[in-house]
This record gives C-alpha cells, structure tokens and sequence, in this order.
C-alpha cells in the first residue's frame, strides 16, 4: 500500500500528528519534498516534538523513515534536529533512518540569498513574499540550473570540492550585487566538513530500497510538507514553496516514479489558518481573529510567526481536494471551537457581485469577497471523546456539513494534540 498524507489548504493542518498516528500501521514513512520550512508538531507518549526536516515516522520504533531525493536538506539543521531527538531518547541511526543521494543540499548562501531578496521586497516594494527566510526559494533555484549539490556527493569529497570554487564564484556575482561581502570557499568546505560528514552514513538510493520494500509488500507512507496552495504549479504563486506539495508528486519525489499513490488522506482544519504574506479570502481581523488565534495555539511550528486565521473555506478546500486527489479527509482542531455558540463557513466568494465556487487565479483572489454562512456550535469540551457516539449533535452535523460541502469524506476527526486524541468516523 502507498498513502499519501498531504494538505489540502495552506499547510499546519496537522499531518505531523496524523502521520504519527496512522504511521502504526506502516513499514515506511518518507518525506518528498521542501526543507526545514515548515514544522510538524507531535505530541506522544514520548514527548513534544517539532520535526522541520526528519519524517514524522522518527518516533516510532519499528518505522523505517526516509528522506526523498525531492526534499533540500540544511546539512547545520538536520545535524541539530537528529541531537535534539538523541537527547530526548530517540534512536536516529542508518537502520530507521535513510537519505536519498539524490536530495539536494542547501547551501549558507542561499539561506542569505533568501534574507537579502525577502528584505529587499521589504524596502522597495513593501510587500515580501513572506518567506522564512530558510534558503528554500534559491535553492530549489540552484537545483533547476543545475547549479546545486546532491547528498551524494558527500561520499566524493574530491570531487566535491573541484566544483566548488565555480559555483562560489558564480554565486557571488549575485551576493555582491545586494551589497554583500562575498562568501568564501573555505566557508563552506568547512561547512561541508562539519556538518555534511556525520550525515554521510545515512545516504543511499533511496529508489532501491523504496522499490525493494514494495516488492516485499510492506506498507509506505508518503508525507507532505505545506499544503496545496502553497505548491509552485497550483498554489497562490508567488506566494507558494518552490517545490511540489501535491500527492501525486510523492512517488517522483521519493525516488520510485515508477509507482503510483494507491490512497491519498487529505489533511484540513475545522477552520483556516495561513501564515506569510498572499491573499486569504476567508481571513478574521481584530477581536475574532484574535480569539481564535489563541484558542488554536496559531504560531508557526518552523518560526514562531502569528498564522493568520478565518473560518472553514470551502471554496479553498474543495480546490485542494481535487488537486490532492484525496479519497478521504482527516478534520483536524476541531476542539478549538468548543467555546463558539455559532461558528461561521465560508461557503462561497463574491466577485465584483457575482458568485462564484471555483478557486480563482492568483491575481484575482485580493478582489474576492467571503461568504459566511453561520451554523450552530457545540459550546462544549469534546477533547474526551473517542468515538463517534461521544460527540454532540452539533458537531456531528457541523463535520456532516462540511463533508457534503467539500464532497469528500471525513474519516477521521481530532479532538486534541495527542496521538489517542482522533476519532475514526468510519
């Protein structure tokens, strides 16, 4: 079986805990794309974690994780996230744990590429695309003109090196034109020395071991970082990642092309939360995005940043769904609104007047209006509910709603942050 847990709207809609909690049932956990970006939060028996780079798959035992030849992996970061878990009693080694050869490495330059381009905007133009200033953006950039590294070559130090010295130089004509001292070869040797060689007994071809374990019929799971609007070809461009968020590039991003997703779980909030810059049609202002805010704990698991937050989108969602291809849905938070006695849906857009259900191009979404429909809350605690029959009507109907509006079904609903927190609907 090869499933694919994705997003379907902005990204934080919790895959991490889902990954975590359905990944009991799997062999394999991999991550195909994007960087130490985003976060994924867990909470378990063993902790609370916040995963940037590894798969959420790291705090099971018996899982196998893998990191695909889609994603770009800053060798200083992962070094620190795999201590992080060492220390709290995780055990990280060449056994649970795999980094494709084909992965690219992300570089110190182009995490300044990112401040200096991100700060530019800031100045001249005052709109920044929001990014997080990780070097996602103009690494991705660097793949594309072939112009980056590959895990790989860190078994060929050698060789390594004698590309270097070109790729520095080339590089700094782009420094230098920010009004930036240039950055030294020496620099990064030692950056590949220090963190790049602890790294090296983790890298292999992903590809063989992916197609071997499907020969042996184990279960893969496929884990996907952001959410549908924030992919390079269907999101809200340019204030997307730059790499492909959906289900269907899981396989390529994986290193097995040769494979096909048998199921795709889309992952979606009770409500909608956003952070960086873009147009969020359905987004709260003042005292109501306050509250729910803070009633859904909203900052960013990768930078701390306050998400901007609204109401359940449907219009969004139903979008994400298609692009994900989703055969189910996984609602998570929905406890975050036991306190409303009416909750809000945004059921459509308006714009210039006309109404309209389809998710619109990029350029337009600014002039798009929301429109709310207003159903009645539970204003009761649900955390410990475990089962179907536990929740309240209204809760049950709410969920009922938003299935038949986003015309996929709700398999599973969380109820908290803990793994046991997660209601199987059906």
């Amino acid at each position: 079986m090869l499933t694919s847990i994705c997003g379907i709207n902005w990204g934080d809609e919790g895959k991490g805990r889902m990954v975590d909690l359905l990944s009991e049932k799997f062999d394999v956990v991999c991550r195909y794309q994007g960087g130490n970006n985003a976060g994924h939060t867990v909470i378990n028996d063993k902790g609370r974690f916040i995963l940037n780079l590894l798969p959420s798959g790291i705090l099971r035992e018996n899982v196998v994780n893998v990191m695909g030849c889609g994603m770009v992996i800053d060798l200083k970061h992962l070094c620190g996230e795999i201590e992080k878990l060492r220390e709290a009693g995780i055990k990280i080694t060449p056994e649970n744990l795999i980094i494709s050869d084909k992965a690219i490495i992300t570089m110190p330059y182009n995490v300044l590429q990112d401040v200096m381009e991100e700060d530019r905007l800031t100045k001249a133009t005052g709109k920044p695309y929001g990014s997080t200033r990780r070097g996602i953006a103009p690494v991705y950039a660097d793949k594309y003109m072939k112009k980056a590294f590959r895990m790989g070559e860190l078994l060929n130090t050698k060789l390594l090196y004698k590309r270097l010295p070109d790729i520095v130089a080339w590089k700094n004509m782009t420094i230098k034109a920010y009004g930036f001292n240039p950055v030294k070869v020496d620099d990064m040797v030692e950056y590949f020395e220090t963190y790049g060689k602890p790294l090296k007994e983790f890298v292999v071809d992903t590809g063989v071991y992916l197609n071997e374990a499907h020969k042996a019929g184990k279960n893969i799971m496929f884990e996907a970082q952001l959410g549908a609007l924030r992919d390079i070809d269907f999101g809200i461009v340019p204030y997307t990642s730059s790499s492909s968020t959906i289900a269907a590039y899981a396989p390529i991003g994986a290193g097995i092309p040769n494979l096909k997703i048998t199921n795709s779980i889309g992952i979606m909030k009770a409500y909608s939360s956003c952070v960086g810059a873009g147009p969020f049609t359905c987004e709260y202002f003042g005292k109501d995005a306050e509250r729910l805010r803070e009633l859904g704990g909203e900052y960013g698991a990768a930078t701390g940043r306050p998400r901007r937050v609204g109401p359940f989108d449907v219009v969004a969602s139903r979008y994400g769904i298609r692009c994900q291809g989703a055969d189910e849905i996984a609602l998570t938070k929905l406890d975050v609104l036991d306190d409303y006695d009416e909750i809000d849906i945004c059921t459509h857009y308006l714009l210039d007047g006309k109404q309209i259900d389809e998710f619109p191009f990029t350029d337009v979404l600014d002039e798009c209006k929301p429109v709310f429909e207003k159903v009645k809350g539970w204003h009761c605690d649900i955390t410990k509910c475990r089962k179907k029959e536990d929740l309240p009507k209204e809760a049950l109907d709410y969920i009922a709603l938003i299935e038949k509006l986003c015309e996929c079904k709700i398999k599973y609903v969380s109820v908290g942050a803990e793994r046991e927190a997660c209601i199987k609907m059906f």
